[in-house]
């Protein structure tokens, strides 16, 4: 689950980051749906287990990305906002689409066939980490402080606990674990792709991030029937997980995280990083009774602990 989507980040950069006029009223405003967005974004690793009980993981991609669009794709009649135009515009909008949406989606939902939604969620809250890694390589203007790179060390520090490294990573699964991280990774990878490629086209974030979901669809629709089957049934339960999936966890969590970076800027905004794997993890420890090691919330709190100190903005050290 992106926290701040790219389109967002750019975008917001051109706005204060300070809260809107409005009292009191505003602030609570901003606080319900803040509240909103980290349920429906820890719920959703729940959901994706679910759904994978009853099809294939890229079945449950493309069902989420055709749920996720067509609230988009709604939203965006109903305002009477138009597509983005051009070639160059739309090619860079594919690559964005399989680095934010195609590729870690189904990262994710490949990796709960194997590893507890749990596990997934902490993992999701690993891509600060990879962000500030890969922001000292590919943009210069992203200078690092001690206290930056402390976080980075503490934050893989984190990961290594919630996996019990010292313990020879007994009893966890290896591969879904890394295909959890490696979508993680997705995310910035993508944030990045698209501060270099899409900064300041004029179009709404609304635009492009349906055009950039219409994309991650039409890729999920060419790629599922290649690896997969048309289910012989279609299980109620598992269906109904995906359909919330893209429903709000992608389509209306989009809507309300740009109304929060809009009102209230992207670093505050991006706060609800920190609520997501809290959330997840007692989501799949009450409802689908996943066990839980001492190693997994200690762990946790020591990964945000590092992602919040990678996101303090200093001097140079």
């Amino acid at each position: 689950m992106s926290t701040i989507s790219a389109s967002s980040r750019t975008r917001s950069r051109t706005r204060s980051e300070s809260p809107a006029p409005g009292g009191a009223r505003a602030r609570l405003d901003w606080r319900l749906r803040f509240g909103l967005l980290s349920l429906i974004w820890g719920f959703s690793f729940l959901l994706i287990k679910v759904g994978t009980d009853g099809y294939a993981p890229f079945q449950v991609t493309l069902g989420r990305l055709v749920f996720g669009t067509a609230v988009l794709v709604a939203t965006m009649a109903v305002k009477r906002e138009r597509l983005p135009r051009g070639a160059r515009l739309w090619g860079h909008m594919a690559v964005a689409a399989f680095l934010l949406n195609a590729l870690p989606f189904s990262l994710f939902a490949y990796s709960e066939l194997t590893i507890p939604s749990t596990l997934a969620g902490i993992c999701n809250a690993t891509s600060p980490l990879w962000g500030m890694a890969l922001s000292l390589v590919a943009l210069s203007e992203d200078r690092p402080s001690r206290v930056r790179v402390a976080g980075l060390g503490l934050g893989f520090l984190g990961v290594l606990t919630v996996l019990g490294a010292w313990q020879g990573f007994h009893g966890l699964d290896g591969r879904g674990t890394a295909l959890a991280l490696l979508a993680s990774l997705s995310y910035p990878v993508g944030w990045i792709y698209v501060r270099r490629t899409l900064a300041g086209t004029g179009n709404s974030h609304l635009s492009m991030t349906g055009g950039q979901l219409l994309l991650a669809t039409a890729q999920l629709a060419v790629v599922t029937p290649l690896f997969t089957s048309v289910p012989e049934h279609f299980a109620p339960v598992p269906l109904l997980a995906v359909a919330a999936l893209g429903a709000l966890g992608t389509g209306l969590a989009v809507l309300i995280q740009d109304g929060s970076v809009a009102e209230v800027g992207p670093t505050t905004a991006q706060m609800v990083t920190y609520f997501i794997p809290v959330i997840a993890t007692a989501a799949g420890v009450a409802i689908l009774g996943e066990s839980l090691r001492w190693t997994t919330p200690v762990g946790a709190v020591i990964v945000l602990a590092g992602a919040a100190l990678t996101q303090v903005r200093g001097k140079s050290g």
